[in-house]
Order: C-alpha cells, then structure tokens, then sequence
C-alpha cells in the first residue's frame, strides 16, 4: 500500500500552495494521497497511512508555526517513527534556517526522513512548484 498524507499549515498560502505540488507528484507516481490542514487532521488519524509529508512554513524566531501545528507534529512525530516522510515550507526571512531543527528534531524521533528538506522563500515560482511536485514523487516511490 502507499497511502500518503501531506499536512500543513499556512499563513500567507504559500505552504499550501507548496502542499498541492506535493500531491500532484505524488499522485503522478501513482501514489493514493490525501491533503489535509492541520485543522482537519488528528494524531489518531495516523494508522491510515504509510507515509506523510508535512509543511509548516517558519514563524517568528524561525520556528515551526506553535499554536496548531508544532502541538499536532509533536503528538503524531511519535505515531509515525519509522515511517517515511518528507519536510517542507516558506519562508520570508533567515533563509530557511527553521528547516534545520525540524529535520534533527524529526530524524531524533525515528521519523525516516527520505529527501532533503524542502524550503522556499516566498511563493514558489514554476520551478519551486517543480520541486515540490518532485518531493512528492521522491516520497511516493521511496
């Protein structure tokens, strides 16, 4: 089975605009996916797929976004150890640099991380639309 959940969270749209890329690759290496917001997805959810990508853009001090997404990441991070997920989101300022603890913190709790991080600053343009459907073909054939 390949039953993938991308989850994110969005301020300005960017990230979500990043999170349909993600299913559109994945869904092109044949891979039965799902897109939810962080408001329409529970930890308790997490037994239904086999994979996940998540996105949170960067927040204040470059950090994951704390009132709705970082409380779910941090109940689901312990569901999914050892499945095969990939990272993403926007940024506006510090080049990105909230990817680095997130992708430690997500490695240290067993989350099987297959690709390289995905960071974009601002909204993607064509080619950051690419490389987000790339990450979902990545996780859909991992």
């Amino acid at each position: 089975m390949n039953k993938i959940a991308v989850i994110f969270w969005t301020g300005t749209g960017n990230t979500e605009v990043m999170a349909n890329e993600v299913v559109a690759g994945a869904k092109e290496a044949g891979a039965d996916v799902t897109l939810f917001n962080t408001s329409a997805f529970s930890a308790d959810k997490a037994q239904e797929f086999d994979k996940f990508a998540l996105g949170c853009p960067a927040m204040g001090a470059e950090e994951l976004e704390d009132s709705e997404f970082q409380p779910l990441y941090d109940q689901l991070k312990t569901q999914i150890s050892g499945k095969k997920v990939v990272l993403f989101g926007s940024y506006g300022w510090g080049g990105g640099e909230w990817m680095n603890p997130w992708k430690e913190d997500a490695v240290n709790a067993g989350l099987v991380i297959v690709d390289d991080p995905l960071a974009i600053e601002g909204a993607p343009d064509d080619a950051g639309k690419e490389k987000c459907r790339e990450l979902g073909k990545v996780l859909a054939l991992s």
